[in-house]
């Protein structure tokens, strides 16, 4: 390899020639384009030598066009056709660069992003009642016609979902009920009436702990795996090919997950019930010398816990359609790319919790209101 260099002829007559010499390659340029920036500022070049030009690459291209202050003139480059075009490429590239963007103040950076939160907010409401309406439509169409039934399907989904989600319900609840006797039977015997943790243990196991632990538990295990099944099965093309086949993807996919989960999420609840009762027997017979008959005396037959049971199952099965809706939304609404799944995973969960958190609170008001 020879080095790059260069002289600038025809000083004196006003006609500047560059002549060009040795390999213009990155390798061999070093600090040459420098040298030449500062030779030729503030000069127009008339003509190029290429004569002793050796080797040529677009970095000696970018070090001659950046070094010239305006276009470069044509003569001189026709005996080597090669080298003129990796000049006019570089120098067109050169001449239409976009400058970065300048940033925008934080003012107007908060603005734009709460503009951009709000916008999406909007889209994503739109895309959920648009999904909620075609899900009406294929549970109205698959209520008209029940012999279409994937029974299969159902059973499956159940399963899948309900039962095998039992060991870790129970054991979360069991801990529940367990926590929350600890902190009224400390609270309450300070004052006297440690008896009234019964009470306590019963309407927060009964109106909340259950239904909500059960529905948030089945949030991140199902709500996630609906999205990513439906997720995958859209990334492969599955669904396109269930539609041109004739099959509806909302009655073959998401009727039977929504019916699993409405009718598992009410048996899980009830089970949760039972569970936190458990811990919350065996830390006040330990703690209060309480026994499991003067415990479920002060539940049964003072008369009041029916009402806050049926306040926690009430709960059950609007949680249920919330869950397995968002789920399956999310996953129906997953791109052809693995990061396009992965965020819809993640917006199921957390849709579903918020969901469950917001319902939840909706119904304290109502109950509030109508004194249950």
């Amino acid at each position: 390899m020879t080095p790059a260099s260069f002289r600038v002829e025809g000083e004196k007559d006003g006609r500047l020639a560059l002549v060009l010499a040795g390999d213009w390659t990155a390798r061999t340029l070093g600090r040459l384009p420098r040298s030449l920036k500062a030779k030729l500022r503030g000069r127009t070049l008339d003509s190029v030598d290429i004569s002793g030009l050796g080797r040529f690459d677009t970095a000696g291209a970018l070090a001659i066009v950046q070094a010239h202050e305006g276009r470069l003139p044509k003569q001189g480059w026709q005996d080597r056709p090669e080298v003129e075009r990796v000049v006019l490429v570089v120098e067109e590239l050169e001449c239409h660069a976009v400058d970065p963007p300048r940033l925008a103040d934080p003012l107007t950076r908060f603005f734009a992003r709460v503009g951009r939160g709000v916008y999406d907010f909007g889209a994503e409401a739109w895309e959920a009642f648009a999904f909620l309406g075609e899900l009406l439509m294929a549970v109205v169409r698959t209520l008209a016609n029940p012999t279409r039934i994937r029974w299969a399907a159902w059973f499956s989904q159940a399963d899948h979902t309900g039962l095998n989600a039992i060991p870790i319900v129970l054991v979360t609840t069991f801990f529940i009920g367990a926590v929350v006797a600890f902190i009224g039977a400390d609270l309450l015997t300070d004052f006297g009436a440690g008896v009234f943790a019964v009470q306590l243990i019963g309407v927060a196991v009964f109106r909340e702990f259950a239904v909500v632990i059960t529905a948030v538990l089945l949030a991140g295990r199902s709500a996630s795996s609906f999205a990513a099944e439906i997720g995958s099965m859209k990334m492969n093309q599955e669904v396109d090919a269930m539609r041109v086949m004739g099959v509806d993807p909302f009655q073959a996919l998401v009727v039977p997950r929504l019916a699993a989960l409405l009718l598992m999420l009410p048996l899980l609840t009830f089970l949760a019930m039972v569970s936190g009762l458990v811990g919350g027997i065996v830390v006040t017979w330990t703690q209060l010398n309480l026994g499991p008959s003067f415990f479920l005396q002060r539940l049964v037959l003072d008369g009041y816990m029916p009402q806050h049971m049926l306040a926690g199952m009430v709960k059950a099965p609007v949680f249920a359609i919330v869950v397995a809706t968002i789920g399956c939304r999310q996953g129906m609404a997953v791109g052809g790319d693995v990061e396009s799944l992965g965020k819809r995973v993640t917006a199921a969960v957390v849709q579903s919790i918020f969901a469950i958190i917001a319902l939840d609170a909706v119904f304290a008001l109502l109950f509030m209101r109508i004194g249950l």
